[in-house]
């Protein structure tokens, strides 16, 4: 049994919960008996009574009471990652430094769990770890069906800047999309508003979104102001074209709604774009049907950002997954055709 300390949260360690913090200091405490030290007063953070998820920072006291030199019994084991799983991953892996990861995300993996989503990136991060003693952390997401380019923070740091670079708009987005129809004019900008459709049917209506006109956001309750920037790279007749997306602002299903709503919904997008099979052309129909892939053809296909470290300015670009690969050869698009960041142009 020990005496009563007291330890400084050090370099590296704020900004999280206290029973974190405490379970990676005491490893032999249980959650529970942290728990009850907290009710009791017995742990003190700066000599006042905390909750196990206060959060602390950096420099703060905490004082430490008597505790058991002996292990709890140790807890069943998390299910690891498969090998195949971990395999798959790593082979998505862009990018890597001591701060951060760049993946090229598969399409149909879920960035985190949730209700029925056992099998997800969160979840495989312990793969990620090339020797660290942390996992990498989630700064941003992507849907489900979207591929492309994710970034995660190596350490506690890194994290919290780029999830501050995130949330500034420090950051350059830009995706590619098979779109049905033509948009005109072939660029411009999306200013539709978002807010949550009612609802939580099978059809997952909980999580759709509707578009708002500009004037109506305001006085819409829940509603957010979206602003997307387009242009048309490729177009075949009036049937479906090649778009480059930025989303300006960074709101749910934003790139999808708010193509639907100008009557060009993301080729494979059952959600926004009705489940019709056919589109016969002028926009409007999701499926194109034939030979070509009924995925969701929707790719972050490149992110730049300042390093949350050096400041050295980054790019990661990301490869066309499988299905939106054999697209683009099925109808002639080729990558090496178009500019990187066909906006640039514009502004020159």
């Amino acid at each position: 049994m020990s005496g009563v300390q007291t330890l400084t949260v050090g370099p590296g360690e704020g900004d999280q919960r206290l029973d974190r913090w405490f379970r990676r200091h005491f490893p032999q405490i249980s959650q529970g008996r942290i728990e009850k030290m907290c009710r009791k007063g017995e742990i003190r953070v700066d000599g006042g009574r905390v909750k196990p998820a206060t959060r602390i920072e950096v420099g703060q006291s905490i004082r430490v009471p008597p505790l058991p030199d002996t292990e709890a019994p140790p807890r069943p084991p998390k299910p690891s990652v498969s090998d195949a799983d971990a395999a798959m991953i790593r082979a998505c892996v862009l990018y890597r430094d001591a701060h951060l990861i760049a993946l090229n995300k598969p399409p149909g993996l879920a960035v985190q769990g949730g209700s029925g989503t056992d099998r997800h990136l969160d979840g495989m991060t312990e793969a990620l770890m090339f020797g660290n003693d942390e996992r990498p952390r989630l700064v941003h997401r992507l849907d489900r069906d979207t591929s492309g380019v994710l970034l995660l923070g190596r350490t506690r740091e890194a994290a919290a800047a780029l999830t501050a670079a995130f949330r500034a708009r420090d950051t350059r987005k830009i995706y590619w999309a098979a779109v049905a129809g033509v948009p005109k004019p072939r660029m411009g900008t999306i200013r539709f508003g978002l807010v949550k459709a009612p609802g939580h049917g099978k059809g997952g209506e909980g999580e759709k979104m509707r578009c708002i006109h500009p004037k109506d956001v305001e006085t819409t309750e829940g509603a957010k102001r979206a602003t997307t920037d387009y242009a048309v790279l490729s177009a075949l007749g009036g049937r479906l074209s090649w778009a480059a997306l930025v989303p300006v602002t960074g709101r749910t299903h934003q790139l999808r709604a708010h193509m639907a709503e100008i009557g060009h919904p993301v080729i494979g997008d059952g959600k926004y774009g009705g489940s019709g099979q056919e589109n016969q052309g002028d926009g409007w129909g999701a499926m194109l049907g034939g030979e070509l892939s009924k995925k969701l053809h929707l790719h972050a296909r490149s992110l730049s950002l300042d390093h949350p470290m050096t400041g050295t300015r980054l790019t990661f670009t990301a490869p066309l997954p499988e299905h939106m690969a054999r697209t683009w050869e099925t109808l002639g698009w080729d990558p090496r055709d178009v500019p990187e960041d066909p906006f640039e142009d514009e502004d020159d």
